[in-house]
């Protein structure tokens, strides 16, 4: 079996997260739970990835995202008028156009922000390690 990943966040507000990632990135709702340990929380990715996203909420002294500007999700996508329907959808959502730190990210990609201040990079591109 091989492995998967699940980054965690704590976001302010589960619904509205939802509502952007899945109408801004195509994701889907994976699962989600309530009150378990006092934390709320949502998992959100494509189905057949080998990674998702879980969104949490604590109930008592929520906790407040502390993200800097170059904790980036990246999402690579090689063709062009893929990559242009995923910019205009993450704008149509909600995320907010920013100008990345790295000017790296800027080349080939577009960079965003929720409003958590967590960032995600578009990049016009194929993956490669090298």
């Amino acid at each position: 079996m091989a492995p998967h990943l699940r980054i965690a966040r704590p976001v302010a507000d589960l619904a509205r997260s939802t509502y952007l990632y899945c109408r801004g990135l195509g994701f889907s709702v994976l699962g989600s739970f309530e009150d378990h340990d006092g934390f709320d929380g949502i998992m959100l990715g494509m189905p057949d990835a080998d990674y998702h996203l879980e969104f949490t909420l604590r109930r008592r002294h929520p906790v407040r995202a502390t993200p800097t500007t170059e904790d980036l999700l990246v999402f690579y996508f090689p063709e062009v008028a893929a990559w242009r329907d995923a910019c205009a959808m993450t704008v149509g959502a909600g995320f907010r156009p920013v100008a990345p730190i790295n000017p790296y990210w800027e080349r080939r990609g577009r960079s965003f922000e929720d409003p958590d201040g967590y960032r995600i990079v578009l990049q016009n591109d194929a993956w490669s390690a090298g």
